[in-house]
């Protein structure tokens, strides 16, 4: 988990956009646009959006590259945010990890692609200089879950504390799998990769016990907060992971994306133990014996098979036990009446049909041949009748857009306005925090319809996580937009929110007044500029 030198970063990313350039041509050649050589990822960016113009949507481009909605969404986002951190790039420039790691989750999206699309067949091979590559990237893969358990068993020391408080968190059933699943007094080592990331990057547990590590490093600042930097990266790392766990060799895109996101989390962990703020030193954790490391893989298969695979993405939040559906136990007797009652229901309405088609053969008299032509040339030239009470979701259906929030919110991050409005209309409720993207890339005509809806809008307290990524993207040179100042009188213009900034930037005032400096000068002016609009709009 060593940090790539300037040189291998650059020629590391360099390969990447080679990647990205020989790819493009394929794919929109396959979209029927023809262009005789591929360039950067924002020329890439604007001829998909020509295709998507061309075909009507971007479910009909997801078609022809056979990815469905959510998938289409994920590509389009990964390459609009290569685009927005390496707009250009001319050979020898520096790079910096943000950039490399923009351009290697999108050489993942493309390798995922040409194994959806056959029709596609470019080259996503990155150069990997090491020989031993798959075994360090299953030393890798061991020493991250490690340095995990080990942050968690240093938050929760004591076994049936830890215990007690997972059941609190996460309800008695999965307890009781982990235990099973696991070594004798170990509940952490039954639980699968996403289960155990989840207890580090929950918005609740990282706050309390994690925050000081990884809210300083410089290697997560791929978005604006590190613990979204980090559960994206986690949540990457799981589906290379499942690879290696199936025992699939891991492509040089994969070995490459692990050795760089592993080092980026391990980074501040190896740090934090040097200076003796924590005892899990991740160096150590690569050293191991081969027999023992697939000893840890095999385990972990024997995991996965029980519980049919760790397929889910690493969520933001520990999901509630009440949030979970139960299962309605019925009494027998209840059942078979139900049964019974059924039963008869179709009986008679057989018994009805029946009726109804003995009733129509006495009133209409069967056609002759010459009557039965005569019909369909009738029909043949009247119009196709309409469906006059068609829902949005049975729009949303006929377009091939299933009805879920993943769904909605990647018509939100691509403001395909017509598609929100359908979700909107058909009652579907949303949240703030699905805004983020837009607000950042300027969608207004989404997030216009959004506000119109605000009704609608059922996220519990959206301000405090709103205000904070509302602050670190004007730190880093967003722009404080009109949309943005809507959404913050829209939804927390409340006396506590009002106070608690009024709190923040009085903080902030104070820290620039004891260490002048342009960046505590920013950050004061930006809690003064937050503060003012909400303190206007109440």
């Amino acid at each position: 988990m060593t940090r790539s030198t300037q040189q291998s970063v650059r020629e590391t990313f360099e390969a990447a956009l080679g990647v990205i350039r020989q790819a493009s041509v394929g794919i929109l050649t396959l979209l029927d646009i023809k262009v005789a050589e591929g360039k950067d990822p924002q020329w890439f960016s604007q001829q998909l959006e020509q295709a998507r113009l061309n075909a009507g949507s971007w479910a009909m481009v997801g078609r022809k590259l056979n990815l469905d909605d959510v998938e289409m969404s994920r590509f389009t986002l990964r390459l609009r945010h290569l685009q927005q951190v390496a707009p250009q790039y001319e050979s020898g420039q520096p790079v910096s990890q943000n950039q490399l790691f923009a351009a290697l989750r999108f050489v993942a999206c493309l390798e995922r692609l040409r194994e959806n699309q056959p029709k596609l067949d470019y080259s996503t091979e990155l150069p990997v200089t090491n020989e031993a590559a798959q075994q360090q990237a299953m030393q890798q893969l061991r020493a991250l879950e490690l340095t995990l358990k080990g942050l968690v068993t240093q938050a929760w020391p004591d076994q049936q504390q830890l215990i007690n408080h997972l059941k609190q968190r996460t309800g008695a059933d999965k307890v009781r799998r982990w235990l099973k699943l696991g070594k004798q007094g170990d509940v952490l080592s039954g639980m699968l990769f996403s289960e155990l990331a989840l207890l580090v990057i929950d918005k609740k547990e990282y706050a309390q016990h994690y925050e000081r590590i990884f809210n300083s490093a410089d290697s997560l600042t791929l978005f604006v907060e590190p613990r979204k930097t980090l559960q994206t990266f986690l949540d990457d790392i799981r589906v290379i992971r499942n690879a290696a766990v199936q025992q699939q060799p891991l492509t040089t895109v994969q070995m490459t994306t692990l050795d760089a996101f592993c080092s980026a989390i391990a980074g501040p962990v190896q740090e934090a133990f040097a200076k003796g703020r924590v005892n899990v030193n991740p160096q150590a954790l690569m050293a191991l014996e081969t027999a023992k490391l697939s000893a840890f893989f095999d385990d972990a298969a024997q995991k996965n098979r029980a519980v049919g695979g760790d397929i889910f993405d690493l969520r933001d939040t520990i999901e509630r036990p009440g949030a979970q559906r139960q299962d309605i136990q019925r009494d027998p007797r209840q059942l078979a009446a139900t049964v019974l009652w059924g039963v008869t229901g179709v009986a008679f309405i057989a018994v009805a049909l029946g009726a109804l088609y003995l009733a129509s053969d006495q009133v209409n008299p069967p056609q002759t041949a010459q009557s039965v032509n005569q019909a369909a040339s009738e029909s043949a030239d009247a119009p196709i009748p309409v469906q006059i009470n068609e829902t949005p979701r049975d729009k949303l259906s006929r377009r091939g857009i299933r009805w879920d929030e993943s769904h909605f919110r990647a018509a939100i991050d691509r403001n395909e306005a017509d598609v929100v409005q359908l979700f909107l209309d058909g009652g579907m409720n949303w949240q703030v925090a699905w805004t983020e993207q837009a607000l950042a890339a300027r969608q207004d005509e989404a997030l216009s319809l959004l506000l119109r809806h605000r009704a609608q809008m059922n996220e519990v307290k959206p301000c405090r996580r709103m205000i904070a990524t509302m602050g670190h993207a004007l730190a880093q040179g967003d722009v404080f937009t009109p949309m943005r100042k809507q959404f913050l009188k829209s939804f927390c213009i409340t006396p506590g929110v009002i106070k608690r900034q009024k709190y923040d930037l009085d903080q902030a005032v104070l820290r620039e007044q004891a260490n002048p400096g342009a960046q505590t000068k920013k950050w004061a002016a930006i809690q003064r500029a937050i503060y003012q609009e909400i303190k206007s709009g109440a």
